[in-house]
């Protein structure tokens, strides 16, 4: 139980790490959360800081979900009666869960995504990737990132299922219900652009 509280202590504090506010104070000395949409991530530097410091955001924060599934999980796997995969989604739920309220900000961080993704790199890599498809084919057109965020949220779930229940791929049961849960954690961080889009007031993504 302590390499279980130990992991998912260090895959939290991984995923709280606040890469957006770091990159708005060193920057332009400014905290993110007070510029754009005010949400302390990768979207708003974008909007905010610029295409170069919105890219380095996103990928550090797809980083640490992928370095908590990855790496952090195996300081507690083989001492514990449990499977490898459920080490990894401990782990990758943590960071996420560190990356939404996150201790470093007030509890008020990000929406989770590309934490997630990063978290999915490392457990099915060949489903993130289509997730990544359908994000490009929502939003990109649309320019609602949110919109795009949803739909691969929606997708992840959706296939995950198939391969096991359709498809009967060996995907283990815990890693079916951690999908179900991410999938669900990053619609319900979207709420509130969920009701903006349907208002038709949500904003849109440029490169400018």
């Amino acid at each position: 139980m302590l390499s279980i509280f130990i992991i998912l202590i260090l895959g939290y504090f991984t995923g709280s790490i606040p890469t957006s506010i770091i990159a708005g104070k060193l920057l332009r000395g400014i905290d993110i959360r007070e510029h754009g949409s005010g949400n302390p991530g990768a979207t708003n530097v974008f909007r905010v800081l610029g295409w170069k410091a919105g890219v380095v955001v996103g990928l550090l924060d797809l980083a640490k979900g992928f370095i908590a599934t990855v790496y952090i999980s195996r300081i507690a796997f083989g001492e514990i009666p449990v499977s490898e995969s459920l080490v990894q989604i401990l782990a990758g739920l943590a960071a996420v869960c560190g990356h939404v309220w996150t201790v470093f900000a007030g509890f008020r961080g990000g929406k989770g995504v590309l934490t997630a993704a990063g978290m999915f790199f490392g457990l099915a890599p060949g489903t993130t990737l289509v997730c990544i498809v359908v994000f490009c084919i929502a939003a990109f057109p649309t320019r609602y990132v949110s919109l795009g965020s949803i739909s691969a949220a929606v997708t992840l779930a959706v296939i995950m299922s198939v391969r096991k229940f359709i498809m009967h791929h060996e995907i283990e049961m815990p890693l079916l219900i951690f999908t179900l849960i991410i999938s669900l954690l990053i619609i319900y961080t979207h709420r509130s652009n969920i009701k903006r889009l349907i208002n038709g007031t949500e904003n849109k993504f440029t490169w400018k």
